[in-house]
């Protein structure tokens, strides 16, 4: 958020936002490991992982796209959603973790609705897009309409992400 503050071609706070979420994400498989090798689980890890998840692959992501340039009020509403997606999808993962089929080592067969961290996928797009400078109004495809209906077509990514977090139906085999 310290970009937005700043000279707008000053991308380096930008940079180092988005180098940090894929570090979320070897975190979260490190702190995973560690907690199977020494036997250790609890219901507060877990939600305490559910959380670090939402901040790392929800809010940070959405929080980027606003800096880029995503700051119309639709913008807005659209990444808002995007993270209240991926908090429920989390919070059905822990609440719905022990109905899902199991395969023979014990672990659950798949994941139901896209998990929170495939949000990395857009988070390169952003990379992407500061390496070349399309941030702010060279925001890839631009907008469309006017005021309150004013949009940035590119947010459809993470709407569409959105809607797969939350799918019942779309179901991702672990690997």
């Amino acid at each position: 958020m310290r970009y937005c503050l700043g000279a707008p071609t000053a991308t380096t706070d930008l940079y180092i936002a988005l180098a940090f979420m894929p570090l979320g994400l070897f975190f979260d498989f490190f702190d995973g490991k560690v907690a199977r090798w020494r036997g250790k689980s609890s219901l507060m890890g877990q939600e305490l992982d559910s959380l670090a998840d939402l901040i790392s692959f929800g809010v940070a992501p959405a929080a980027s796209a606003f800096a880029l340039g995503l700051r119309t009020p639709l913008d807005q509403l659209l990444l808002t959603l995007f993270v209240l997606a991926g908090l429920a999808r989390l919070a059905r993962f822990n609440v719905t973790t022990g109905n899902v089929p199991k395969d023979a080592t014990g672990k659950a067969a798949y994941f139901e609705g896209l998990p929170i961290p495939t949000s990395l996928s857009i988070v390169g797009l952003m990379a992407f897009w500061v390496s070349r400078g399309w941030i702010q109004g060279q925001v890839p495809l631009g907008t469309v309409g006017a005021g309150l209906l004013e949009v940035h077509p590119v947010v459809g990514l993470f709407a569409a992400h959105a809607c797969t977090m939350v799918s019942k139906t779309l179901h991702v085999p672990k690997l």
